[in-house]
């Protein structure tokens, strides 16, 4: 019976690999290498500061985001929506990486391909099981894999493809910042799981967390893909200016696909970052295993504020334990929303120079 429960629970729940142990089935990891999975351990208590630089991070986000992760083996990039700047990354070695496998992330960009193209709307229901059907914003919520791997297949490699790059995957995001990495988008559908897990759970697909932030970015502006600057010298902070990536015209689709990611703060998958006091954060978890390590990886990412969004958040974690989850990374960034509240972060707004630079210059 428990074995029938835990089944008929991965059909429903987004995040599976939280009922697996890693590796995942359908692995492609030579047979030669499984054995040694057991023996590969993450460290528990890490310092994610180690090595930072920091001098030029807003030193009050920077200190409730180092506060939130704790000892956590992870990264968070926090950045302002209406500019593109970055306003502090730690664990900057993990945030610099080649790029991980977005897990559930990826489902808000299948989401608005299927909306663009017109094979779904607000109000389509998706069969996700026998007799059980699903609209857009409970499979957002609930970050459920049958409703996107539909999806998927409605939409094809090529449709999914052209995306994930318009949405700014596969290439860098950043400006001016020569130790950010591009990902890997496939030129071919992934062997396991074709199209539909590539939909579901990004097979195949590696994205770094400034990506992340970038999509979370033009999600919460409006459509406005802004290159992501990190200013790190006296003078890049003084004389810092927005600048466009791409304006894509997706303000319409917006609306349905901000309604689930604010469920899933609600009540689905990243309810542990709901803050009732504060300003409600929108987002999306996602959770499956690091290929090659044998490890987990948890993520979650989101911007405060909807009607003014202020702050982006993305949060990766990363290693062996159970605990390694989006909902977790959720819970992560709830700390940080509450600890900015606490400061009075979002009654006082965006440091002077990047609120006055984004007035000056919109576009």
């Amino acid at each position: 019976m428990k074995l029938l429960v835990v089944l008929l629970a991965s059909l429903f729940v987004g995040d599976a690999s939280l009922w697996a142990a890693p590796p995942k089935r359908g692995s492609r990891t030579p047979i030669s290498h499984r054995r040694s999975y057991s023996r590969i351990r993450f460290p528990i208590v890490v310092d994610p500061t180690k090595d930072d630089v920091t001098t030029f991070d807003d030193p009050v986000v920077r200190q409730v985001v180092v506060e939130a992760l704790g000892s956590a083996n992870g990264a968070v990039v926090a950045m302002d929506p209406t500019s593109g700047r970055v306003l502090s990354i730690v664990n900057q070695k993990l945030a610099f990486s080649s790029g991980f496998e977005p897990c559930s992330t990826i489902k808000p960009v299948i989401a608005l391909a299927a909306l663009q193209e017109g094979i779904i709307t607000r109000d389509t229901m998706l069969p996700i099981a026998r007799r059980r059907y699903m609209d857009l914003t409970e499979a957002m919520a609930h970050s459920n894999n049958k409703f996107f791997e539909v999806l998927g297949n409605r939409l094809g490699f090529s449709t999914v493809s052209r995306y994930a790059q318009l949405l700014g995957l596969g290439e860098r995001s950043g400006y001016m910042i020569p130790e950010e990495q591009p990902g890997l988008l496939p030129q071919v559908a992934p062997a396991f799981g074709g199209v539909a897990r590539m939909s579901s759970f990004g097979e195949g697909i590696r994205v770094t967390p400034l990506q992340l932030a970038s999509l979370a970015s033009t999600l919460a502006n409006g459509g406005t893909m802004y290159y992501l600057q990190y200013p790190r010298t006296e003078e890049d902070r003084l004389s810092f200016t927005p600048r466009v990536h791409r304006q894509l015209d997706i303000q319409p689709l917006l609306p349905e696909l901000r309604e689930g990611m604010l469920a899933a703060v609600l009540y689905g998958t990243a309810r542990q970052s709901f803050d009732p006091a504060g300003e409600q954060a929108l987002g999306k978890t996602g959770t499956c295993n690091d290929e090659g390590l044998g490890g987990r990886l948890g993520w979650f990412v989101s911007y405060a504020d909807q009607a003014h969004p202020r702050v982006v958040l993305v949060v990766l974690l990363r290693g062996y334990r159970r605990k390694i989850s989006g909902p977790h990374a959720a819970e992560i960034a709830g700390r940080i929303y509450r600890g900015l509240r606490e400061h009075n972060y979002f009654a006082v707004g965006l440091p002077v120079t990047v609120t006055t630079a984004s007035r000056l210059n919109p576009n």
